[in-house]
């Protein structure tokens, strides 16, 4: 079952991998949907009138370098699943993968609230002197990726050293 589990979350990886930049490059091909998109999540007092067609492009750029961001942990992500799915468990690169992939993560769960920053600012620049917007957004879901991404690091330093310890003794013997 656990190989068929971690065969299946490799294709979900690989999957998603492909399909987010290509739902992406059709938001950038068709900008209004992904403003119509952006307003119906972006919950900010923002006059969606005042917001010119080249703001919409920068946040879709913003945006797609988030996704990627995500996109890129997953192709770390995958490769420990694969090679959970042949049967290694135990592997140093396995591990090493874990690590990169806890620190990707880190990394996103950080940039969220920038991107939601850099977003209030940069759809408001069109309002009147003394109505622009700088909202900054630090919630639970930021806090629990950040924890999920500190208990990967310590798995990930537990194999590494366990990885450490079976060559050690394997010379040593």
């Amino acid at each position: 079952m656990t190989k068929q589990l971690s065969l299946f979350i490799y294709w979900v990886c690989s999957i998603t991998m492909v399909l987010a930049p290509i739902v992406a490059l059709y938001y950038l091909w068709n900008i209004v949907s992904f403003a119509a998109l952006a307003r119906t999540h972006i919950g900010l007092p923002i006059v969606w009138a005042s917001v010119d067609s080249w703001q919409w492009y920068i946040l879709w750029l913003c945006t797609f370098l988030y996704l990627m961001l995500g996109v890129y942990s997953l192709y770390i992500l995958r490769r420990p699943f694969k090679n959970f799915a042949k049967g290694e468990l135990f592997s140093l690169s396995n591990s090493l993968n874990l690590r990169s992939f806890s620190k990707l993560l880190f990394a996103q769960a950080l940039a969220k609230p920038l991107l939601f920053t850099l977003s209030s600012v940069l759809l408001s620049l069109n309002h009147a002197s003394g109505e622009k917007i700088l909202s900054i957004s630090l919630g639970s879901n930021e806090f629990t990726i950040i924890a999920l991404a500190v208990i990967f690091w310590v798995i990930s330093n537990l194999l590494v050293e366990a990885n450490r310890l079976k060559t050690e003794n394997q010379e040593f013997v």
